[in-house]
């Protein structure tokens, strides 16, 4: 039996271990700096700006999504980025992935927000998998990122 609940502070350690193995999935784990007390604040500090759910099976946490709030201003509502979503690969082909992004669907109806998104990269096996649920990827559209040094020079010409 597994259950989906909101993540609690009890659950950070292993949360940002989770993170550690998706981004060493993801071949980039020299990339991922997460610790705890950067998760522990984010999602508990004093004003916490980014929400999890983990997927629990016999007490332990085999999953987990980590999300935040973003706003449509062609809708005019809040919608759900997805951050990360992971499940460890002896979970893979449960369903654990679907109940996971359903309750994420259902957080957006219950509350009125009026998308879900997330990133994929575009060899990742999941991709399938999303567009089964009808997900639609956004081919016309390119992710830009600054971070590092890029993001402090222009920050430097503000």
């Amino acid at each position: 039996m597994v259950q989906i609940r909101r993540v609690e502070e009890s659950d950070v350690d292993t949360v940002v271990q989770l993170v550690h193995d998706l981004a060493t999935y993801e071949k980039a784990p020299a990339e991922c700096r997460l610790d705890a007390e950067k998760l522990r604040v984010a999602l508990f500090g004093e004003r916490p700006a980014v929400f999890g759910h983990v997927a629990e099976s016999d007490g332990e946490i085999v999953g987990f999504m980590l999300w935040f709030l973003n706003f449509s201003t062609w809708r005019g509502v809040h919608g759900i980025y997805l951050e990360d979503l992971y499940v460890r690969p002896e979970m893979r082909g449960t369903g654990l992935g679907k109940k996971l992004l359903a309750t994420l669907a259902d957080e957006c109806v219950r509350n009125g927000y009026q998308r879900l998104e997330w990133s994929v990269l575009d060899w990742n096996p999941a991709t399938g998998f999303y567009k089964s649920l009808g997900a639609i990827p956004m081919d016309e559209w390119t992710v830009y990122r600054l971070t590092d040094t890029s993001l402090e020079k222009l920050a430097k010409s503000a």
